[in-house]
């Protein structure tokens, strides 16, 4: 047998130390040889030299089953986590949708450095409106409107021919009271002397001595009519009760005169060397009142100019319309630049030392209960509480009792707004401008 039969007779692939040898008996058959010869077309899978053998049709479709199942399951996933991330931003969306927002701010402590600020009410010191005492005729005016007048200068003349008629029989009543007078006092001297002789009863002399009497007490009554009657006839001159301007000119010549206060006002006067301020204090003030209190004047009419004064008196009580305590200042007008009547502004020197809270003016709620506040406590949890307010600055306004400087007011409140729901603090500010 020559090399290339030999060649053709070995097995391939077999392993030194033996393994799929074949047998010197399986050589001799041709078929065997053939065998030999094809070992692909071997039906047993034959292992390669260097790896394992080949893998079965059954085991890759595990294989291509499993990595489909995978493909879906990341198809899924894929298009599932997104949405259901969605899903979830949503009902967290919600959820602080549904609990509000709000905006809060502390109470700030006031000063009190620029004082009580009030609407001032400026009188005269003194001030008199005069009347007609006597009925008749204006015969003349002699002081008009602006007139400085002094304390009995005369101010108008009135004609009263009615009381003029009336005092001349007064005075001719008097003359008839005196002259029967006398005769009682001669015939009481007379029967006196009669009485004395027994030529007259005693009855008869007592009834001439009170008829004297009667005519002297007729004679008084006389007098005194006739005194009422010059003292009415006095009136014609009309003057001024004291010092001061004349104000108002109510009745011009030849206009009737009626006695009395229903009648027309004549004249009204004022004196405004000083002036009396009137004001009204807050009741929370009240009690920081006292006498001497200094204070400061300002009007619209001399803007710039400061007045000082001090505190007269109070009503020692509080009114019940405005619940306010009337005070009464004097100030000093000697220069006459302060006009009576006129509007101004007191500034009314603190004698509290503990300045009262301030609020902005959009954190008040006005309910049937009266004025409350929205509290936000730590837990985010809303607290209706009534307040009690003080001056009112425009934009802020004072507070007494209610809240304190820790605690945070909702501003711009809600109508809705009720006690026990829950809310998210958006901001926090403190620019609450301070008096």
């Amino acid at each position: 047998m020559n090399s290339d039969e030999l060649k053709h007779n070995e097995v391939p692939g077999a392993q030194p130390n033996g393994e799929n040898a074949v047998s010197p008996h399986a050589s001799a058959s041709p078929g065997a040889n053939r065998l030999l010869a094809y070992p692909h077309q071997s039906s047993a899978p034959a292992e390669s030299k260097d790896g394992p053998a080949t893998k079965s049709p059954s085991k890759r479709g595990r294989i291509a089953a499993a990595i489909i199942a995978l493909a879906i399951i990341g198809g899924l996933a894929v298009g599932f986590l997104p949405r259901w991330r969605q899903s979830r931003l949503t009902v967290a969306d919600t959820t602080q949708l549904a609990i509000p927002s709000v905006a809060v701010v502390s109470p700030v402590t006031g000063t009190n450095a620029g004082g009580l600020v009030l609407p001032a009410e400026i009188k005269p010191w003194l001030e008199a409106s005069i009347y007609a005492r006597a009925n008749g005729y204006l015969k003349n005016w002699v002081a008009d409107i602006g007139a400085q007048v002094e304390a009995g200068q005369l101010l108008a003349l009135i004609e009263t021919p009615d009381l003029d008629q009336q005092l001349a029989q007064a005075r001719a009543e008097l003359v008839l009271a005196q002259a029967n007078l006398r005769l009682a006092q001669v015939t009481d001297d007379r029967w006196k002397e009669l009485l004395k002789t027994a030529s007259v009863s005693e009855q008869a002399a007592a009834e001439k001595a009170a008829a004297r009497e009667t005519a002297a007490a007729s004679v008084e009554a006389s007098r005194a009519n006739m005194r009422r009657l010059e003292e009415l006839v006095s009136f014609q001159h009309v003057v001024a009760p004291f010092a001061g301007t004349i104000t108002i000119r109510a009745v011009d010549v030849g206009d009737l005169i009626v006695a009395g206060s229903g009648g027309r006002e004549l004249f009204h006067i004022a004196q405004s060397d000083k002036l009396r301020v009137y004001v009204r204090i807050p009741e929370p003030y009240a009690l920081g009142v006292t006498p001497g209190q200094a204070a400061t004047l300002t009007t619209h009419a001399t803007p710039g100019r400061v007045f000082t004064g001090k505190v007269i008196t109070t009503s020692q009580a509080i009114s019940t319309i405005s619940r306010t305590l009337l005070t009464e200042l004097e100030v000093d007008n000697s220069q006459h630049e302060i006009l009576p009547y006129s509007y101004g502004e007191l500034t009314l020197k603190e004698n509290n030392s503990d300045p009262a809270l301030t609020l902005p003016s959009n954190t008040l709620l006005f309910r049937a209960q009266g004025l409350q506040v929205g509290v936000v406590g730590p837990d985010g949890t809303v607290e209706l509480r009534p307040i009690q307010v003080g001056r009112d600055f425009g934009q802020t306004v004072e507070i007494h009792g209610g809240v304190t400087p820790a605690d945070r007011v909702i501003m711009n409140p809600t109508d809705s707004l009720v006690t026990g729901i829950k809310v998210r603090v958006a901001e926090s500010t403190n620019s609450v401008a301070s008096k």
